[in-house]
């Protein structure tokens, strides 16, 4: 009899599915809860149902089911807990581009609007990196200007300003960027047969292709840009074309003004306390908060001496010093490979950054990393100044991962 009752409830298990089980499941927990509901009265209906709970009962499974059929139960109520397939994948942060998978590089040439010659001599240790001739893009870009249609002028002439390094730095860089895109928005028509936030994000998105090509964005940049496709994505159905234009101009202005200008303001206000007369301060480059704090400071009527380190190839210090000794302002400048004879000197260091990553990591200026250990083995204090919108969730281990390749006749 219990082969005759093992071989039925085999077949039974073929030829029913697993939904149809757990539905027979739930139909037998009805029944058992409704039949106590009623003060043990079976209902003609559910009686055989009921049976088939009681003859269950009767029959303990092996332990091995139990195990089996509890952490069946157990993932069940996980997988109830976990967001769905759709909303994973957009928590996932996307994969970046690498240069040494072929297959991504080909795609990328073939949708590339500038024509980019690939370097002679390639370092292996920086394959993952785009390395490409600089000279041979600009010259290109300037004969292709009339003949790109797709592409704005103001976006144009961004890109032309990042290659011929016109514009630099991370908060010039954003709002150049950010000010092309409100003159592309503002003489944007919607295409028949097309909506507003999926054609405007393409078109966005194709701006941004090309001012890669030029330059590659800064950490900074990309927080701006996922805010604006953000608000083009959050625009309510109800509003006319003239109503989202003037709504995403809105929000980029108000983008600069709150996470740029006055962000610096604070940093500036907040700096300028940790300075006292006599000081002897240091700062590495020309980041630009650091030249408002100390313009600030020197408005104040404060009395210190500034140290500025400089570094090929760009050597933009210089820029730097030349503007703090217009405002009168007592200066010295050293090369970075003086910067443990100067560094006694120092009372404090004033560093900018590109941005601040998640795990506490300062990304900046090649060369800054040597300031602050300098300044950390003569136990002289370092103060970074970074807008709140420069702040990332990617961790970096090292700056070869990701980073920006300069040209080899600069060295």
């Amino acid at each position: 009899m219990q082969n005759d009752q093992s071989s039925r409830s085999k077949s039974l298990k073929e030829k029913t599915t697993k939904a149809e089980r757990r539905a027979l499941q739930e139909a037998q927990r009805a029944a058992k809860v409704a039949a106590k509901a009623e003060g043990g009265k079976t209902p003609a209906g559910a009686s055989g149902a009921a049976a088939s709970v009681k003859s269950a009962k009767s029959v303990k499974p092996p332990p091995s089911q139990k195990n089996d059929s509890a952490t069946v139960a157990v993932s069940e109520k996980k997988g109830g807990e976990r967001p769905p397939e759709k909303d994973r994948k957009k928590e996932v942060p996307q994969p970046r581009m690498q240069y040494d998978d072929k297959s991504r590089v080909e795609k990328a040439k073939r949708r590339a609007v500038v024509k980019q010659t690939e370097a002679r001599n390639r370092v292996e240790l920086f394959r993952h990196l785009p390395q490409y001739e600089r000279q041979t893009q600009l010259t290109e870009l300037e004969s292709k200007f009339f003949e790109l249609d797709p592409m704005h002028p103001a976006v144009y002439k961004v890109g032309l300003q990042y290659l011929s390094g016109e514009v630099c730095g991370g908060n010039a860089r954003c709002i150049a960027m950010l000010q092309a895109f409100q003159e592309a928005i503002k003489d944007y028509s919607t295409p028949s047969e097309k909506t507003l936030a999926r054609d405007l994000t393409a078109k966005i998105g194709s701006y941004l292709s090309f001012l890669i090509e030029c330059r590659p964005l800064s950490i900074s940049m990309g927080n701006a840009i996922r805010f604006l496709k953000n608000r083009i994505a959050k625009l309510p159905l109800t509003l006319s074309e003239v109503e989202v234009k003037a709504s995403l101009h809105s929000d980029i202005d108000r983008f600069i003004n709150e996470k740029i200008i006055l962000a610096d303001k604070v940093i500036v206000k907040h700096a300028v306390t940790k300075i006292s007369d006599g000081d002897v301060l240091l700062t590495y480059g020309s980041p630009s908060a650091v030249e408002m704090v100390l313009l600030h400071a020197h408005e104040l009527g404060k009395q210190f001496r500034v140290v500025v380190v400089d570094s090929r190839p760009k050597l933009e210090g210089q820029l730097l010093l030349h503007r703090l000794v217009g405002k009168g302002i007592n200066c010295t400048y050293t090369h970075v490979n003086a910067i443990s004879y100067i560094m006694h000197e120092v009372t404090r260091v004033f560093l900018g950054a590109s941005s601040v990553l998640s795990n506490g990591t300062v990304y900046s200026r090649v060369g800054t990393a040597c300031v602050a250990m300098v300044a950390h083995a003569f136990r002289v204090p370092v103060l970074v100044c970074c807008e709140a919108y420069k702040f990332h969730e990617r961790v970096q281990l090292d700056s070869l991962c990701s980073n920006e390749l300069g040209m080899h006749f600069w060295l």
